[in-house]
Protein backbone atom coordinates (compact mmCIF):
# COMPACT_ATOMS: atom_id res chain seq x y z
CA UNK A 1 0.00 0.00 0.00
CA UNK A 2 1.30 3.46 -0.95
CA UNK A 3 2.48 5.71 1.85
CA UNK A 4 0.22 8.74 1.46
CA UNK A 5 1.21 10.47 4.69
CA UNK A 6 1.20 13.87 2.97
CA UNK A 7 -1.93 13.27 0.90
CA UNK A 8 -3.94 16.05 2.53
CA UNK A 9 -1.59 18.80 1.33
CA UNK A 10 -2.11 17.78 -2.29
CA UNK A 11 -5.86 17.61 -1.69
CA UNK A 12 -5.83 21.05 -0.05
CA UNK A 13 -3.96 22.66 -2.94
CA UNK A 14 -6.26 20.89 -5.39
CA UNK A 15 -9.27 22.38 -3.59
CA UNK A 16 -7.78 25.87 -3.77
CA UNK A 17 -7.56 25.62 -7.57
CA UNK A 18 -11.11 24.35 -7.96
CA UNK A 19 -14.11 26.50 -8.89
CA UNK A 20 -15.02 28.53 -5.79
CA UNK A 21 -17.92 27.25 -3.69
CA UNK A 22 -19.49 27.85 -0.30
CA UNK A 23 -17.73 24.71 0.95
CA UNK A 24 -14.36 26.11 -0.10
CA UNK A 25 -15.11 29.44 1.55
CA UNK A 26 -15.84 27.65 4.80
CA UNK A 27 -12.81 25.38 4.67
CA UNK A 28 -10.07 28.00 5.03
CA UNK A 29 -9.15 27.10 8.57
CA UNK A 30 -8.98 23.40 7.80
CA UNK A 31 -6.86 23.97 4.68
CA UNK A 32 -4.43 26.21 6.57
CA UNK A 33 -4.13 23.66 9.38
CA UNK A 34 -3.40 20.81 6.94
CA UNK A 35 -0.74 22.75 5.05
CA UNK A 36 0.92 23.80 8.31
CA UNK A 37 0.82 20.38 9.99
CA UNK A 38 2.24 18.37 7.09
CA UNK A 39 5.10 20.80 6.55
CA UNK A 40 5.56 20.39 2.80
CA UNK A 41 5.10 24.12 2.18
CA UNK A 42 7.66 26.62 3.47
CA UNK A 43 6.56 29.33 5.96
CA UNK A 44 6.80 32.23 3.47
CA UNK A 45 4.57 30.47 0.98
CA UNK A 46 2.15 29.44 3.74
CA UNK A 47 1.76 33.14 4.56
CA UNK A 48 0.96 33.87 0.92
CA UNK A 49 -1.55 31.01 0.89
CA UNK A 50 -3.17 32.48 3.99
CA UNK A 51 -3.79 35.72 2.08
CA UNK A 52 -5.57 33.74 -0.63
CA UNK A 53 -7.65 31.90 1.97
CA UNK A 54 -8.67 35.19 3.58
CA UNK A 55 -9.70 36.60 0.20
CA UNK A 56 -11.77 33.50 -0.56
CA UNK A 57 -13.49 33.67 2.80
CA UNK A 58 -14.28 37.40 2.73
CA UNK A 59 -15.32 37.95 -0.88
CA UNK A 60 -18.75 37.60 -2.40
CA UNK A 61 -19.08 34.09 -3.85
CA UNK A 62 -20.50 35.29 -7.17
CA UNK A 63 -17.60 37.71 -7.60
CA UNK A 64 -15.11 34.95 -6.76
CA UNK A 65 -16.62 32.65 -9.34
CA UNK A 66 -16.67 35.37 -11.97
CA UNK A 67 -13.02 36.23 -11.32
CA UNK A 68 -12.06 32.53 -11.41
CA UNK A 69 -13.70 32.04 -14.80
CA UNK A 70 -12.02 35.16 -16.14
CA UNK A 71 -8.62 33.95 -14.96
CA UNK A 72 -8.56 30.26 -15.68
CA UNK A 73 -11.32 29.55 -18.18
CA UNK A 74 -11.27 32.58 -20.47
CA UNK A 75 -7.52 33.21 -20.41
CA UNK A 76 -5.75 30.50 -22.37
CA UNK A 77 -2.34 31.48 -21.02
CA UNK A 78 -3.59 30.68 -17.50
CA UNK A 79 -5.30 27.41 -18.36
CA UNK A 80 -5.29 24.80 -15.59
CA UNK A 81 -5.01 22.07 -18.21
CA UNK A 82 -1.36 21.01 -18.24
CA UNK A 83 -1.19 19.80 -21.83
CA UNK A 84 -2.56 23.11 -23.10
CA UNK A 85 0.87 24.52 -22.25
CA UNK A 86 2.74 21.60 -23.81
CA UNK A 87 0.86 20.58 -26.94
CA UNK A 88 -1.59 23.41 -27.57
CA UNK A 89 -3.91 22.13 -30.30
CA UNK A 90 -1.35 19.60 -31.51
CA UNK A 91 -2.69 16.15 -32.35
CA UNK A 92 -0.21 14.75 -29.82
CA UNK A 93 -2.35 16.17 -27.04
CA UNK A 94 -4.90 13.41 -27.56
CA UNK A 95 -2.33 10.64 -27.14
CA UNK A 96 -0.91 12.39 -24.08
CA UNK A 97 -4.42 12.37 -22.59
CA UNK A 98 -4.73 8.64 -23.26
CA UNK A 99 -1.37 8.02 -21.60
CA UNK A 100 -2.39 10.04 -18.56
CA UNK A 101 -5.73 8.25 -18.17
CA UNK A 102 -3.91 4.91 -18.38
CA UNK A 103 -1.46 6.05 -15.72
CA UNK A 104 -4.33 7.09 -13.46
CA UNK A 105 -6.03 3.74 -13.90
CA UNK A 106 -2.80 1.87 -13.18
CA UNK A 107 -2.59 3.84 -9.94
CA UNK A 108 -6.17 2.93 -9.05
CA UNK A 109 -7.88 6.20 -10.05
CA UNK A 110 -10.79 5.62 -12.43
CA UNK A 111 -12.18 8.82 -13.89
CA UNK A 112 -15.92 9.25 -13.49
CA UNK A 113 -16.27 12.99 -14.12
CA UNK A 114 -16.28 14.73 -17.47
CA UNK A 115 -13.14 16.72 -16.61
CA UNK A 116 -10.13 16.28 -18.87
CA UNK A 117 -7.38 14.20 -17.22
CA UNK A 118 -4.75 16.94 -17.48
CA UNK A 119 -6.82 19.32 -15.31
CA UNK A 120 -4.37 20.36 -12.61
CA UNK A 121 -6.72 19.91 -9.59
CA UNK A 122 -7.43 16.36 -10.80
CA UNK A 123 -3.71 15.70 -11.30
CA UNK A 124 -3.12 16.82 -7.70
CA UNK A 125 -5.87 14.49 -6.49
CA UNK A 126 -4.00 11.65 -8.18
CA UNK A 127 -0.71 12.72 -6.59
CA UNK A 128 -2.42 12.52 -3.18
CA UNK A 129 -2.78 8.76 -3.72
CA UNK A 130 0.88 8.17 -4.57
CA UNK A 131 4.01 7.77 -2.39
CA UNK A 132 5.58 11.15 -1.72
CA UNK A 133 8.74 10.46 -3.73
CA UNK A 134 6.71 9.50 -6.79
CA UNK A 135 4.34 12.44 -6.36
CA UNK A 136 7.27 14.86 -6.12
CA UNK A 137 8.95 13.35 -9.18
CA UNK A 138 5.83 13.76 -11.31
CA UNK A 139 5.18 17.23 -9.98
CA UNK A 140 8.74 18.31 -10.71
CA UNK A 141 8.21 17.45 -14.37
CA UNK A 142 5.57 20.18 -14.54
CA UNK A 143 7.88 22.77 -12.89
CA UNK A 144 8.31 24.78 -16.09
CA UNK A 145 4.52 25.10 -16.41
CA UNK A 146 3.98 25.89 -12.74
CA UNK A 147 6.67 28.58 -12.79
CA UNK A 148 5.20 30.16 -15.89
CA UNK A 149 1.69 30.25 -14.39
CA UNK A 150 2.98 31.61 -11.09
CA UNK A 151 4.76 34.43 -12.93
CA UNK A 152 1.71 35.34 -15.00
CA UNK A 153 -0.58 35.33 -11.98
CA UNK A 154 1.89 37.43 -10.00
CA UNK A 155 1.96 40.01 -12.79
CA UNK A 156 -1.83 40.21 -12.51
CA UNK A 157 -1.60 40.65 -8.75
CA UNK A 158 -3.52 37.40 -8.18
CA UNK A 159 -3.16 35.62 -4.85
CA UNK A 160 -3.58 32.32 -6.71
CA UNK A 161 0.13 32.63 -7.54
CA UNK A 162 0.81 31.29 -4.02
CA UNK A 163 -0.66 27.90 -4.92
CA UNK A 164 1.81 27.50 -7.77
CA UNK A 165 4.67 28.64 -5.55
CA UNK A 166 3.68 25.95 -3.07
CA UNK A 167 3.56 23.28 -5.76
CA UNK A 168 6.93 24.26 -7.16
CA UNK A 169 8.41 24.09 -3.69
CA UNK A 170 7.04 20.60 -3.12
CA UNK A 171 8.21 19.40 -6.53
CA UNK A 172 11.68 20.73 -5.87
CA UNK A 173 13.31 24.01 -6.77
CA UNK A 174 16.31 22.19 -8.28
CA UNK A 175 14.07 20.61 -10.91
CA UNK A 176 12.63 23.99 -11.82
CA UNK A 177 16.09 25.54 -12.14
CA UNK A 178 17.53 22.74 -14.26
CA UNK A 179 15.85 24.11 -17.39
CA UNK A 180 14.78 27.68 -18.04
CA UNK A 181 10.98 27.99 -17.85
CA UNK A 182 9.20 27.80 -21.17
CA UNK A 183 7.19 30.98 -21.76
CA UNK A 184 4.63 29.73 -24.24
CA UNK A 185 3.12 33.19 -24.45
CA UNK A 186 6.29 34.49 -26.12
CA UNK A 187 7.86 31.42 -27.69
CA UNK A 188 4.87 29.45 -28.96
CA UNK A 189 2.20 31.88 -30.05
CA UNK A 190 2.18 30.01 -33.33
CA UNK A 191 0.71 26.62 -32.39
CA UNK A 192 1.71 25.19 -35.77
CA UNK A 193 5.34 25.92 -34.94
CA UNK A 194 4.95 24.21 -31.57
CA UNK A 195 3.42 21.18 -33.25
CA UNK A 196 6.33 20.98 -35.70
CA UNK A 197 8.86 21.29 -32.90
CA UNK A 198 7.13 18.50 -30.96
CA UNK A 199 7.26 16.20 -34.00
CA UNK A 200 11.04 16.60 -34.10
CA UNK A 201 11.47 15.59 -30.46
CA UNK A 202 8.61 13.18 -29.80
CA UNK A 203 9.58 9.82 -28.34
CA UNK A 204 8.01 6.68 -29.78
CA UNK A 205 7.74 3.45 -27.82
CA UNK A 206 7.69 0.09 -29.50
CA UNK A 207 6.56 -3.29 -28.12
CA UNK A 208 8.55 -4.43 -25.13
CA UNK A 209 9.80 -0.93 -24.32
CA UNK A 210 10.21 -0.34 -20.60
CA UNK A 211 8.48 3.00 -20.98
CA UNK A 212 5.07 1.58 -21.84
CA UNK A 213 1.94 3.67 -22.31
CA UNK A 214 1.09 3.93 -18.61
CA UNK A 215 4.51 4.10 -16.97
CA UNK A 216 5.81 6.92 -14.81
CA UNK A 217 8.76 7.30 -17.19
CA UNK A 218 6.57 7.81 -20.21
CA UNK A 219 4.37 10.34 -18.43
CA UNK A 220 7.49 12.23 -17.28
CA UNK A 221 8.80 12.16 -20.86
CA UNK A 222 5.55 13.66 -22.14
CA UNK A 223 5.70 16.46 -19.61
CA UNK A 224 9.40 17.10 -20.14
CA UNK A 225 9.23 17.17 -23.94
CA UNK A 226 7.82 20.69 -24.08
CA UNK A 227 11.05 22.13 -22.67
CA UNK A 228 13.14 20.45 -25.39
CA UNK A 229 10.69 21.28 -28.16
CA UNK A 230 10.39 24.99 -27.50
CA UNK A 231 14.13 25.33 -26.87
CA UNK A 232 14.86 23.80 -30.26
CA UNK A 233 12.25 25.94 -32.06
CA UNK A 234 13.82 29.08 -30.57
CA UNK A 235 17.35 28.11 -31.57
Amino acid sequence: MADTTFARTFKALSALLAYPSEDLQGAGGEIAAVVHSEGLVDPETRTALQRLLMELEAADLFELQEAYVELFDRTRRLSLHLFEHIHGESRDRGQAMVDLVAHYETGGLVLTANELPDYLPLFLEFLSTRPLDEARALLSETAHILELLEERLSKRGSSYAAVFAALRGIGGEAAAAADAPVDLEDEAGDLAALDAAWEETAVSFGPGDAMDGCSVDRLKTRLRAAKRAVTQSAA
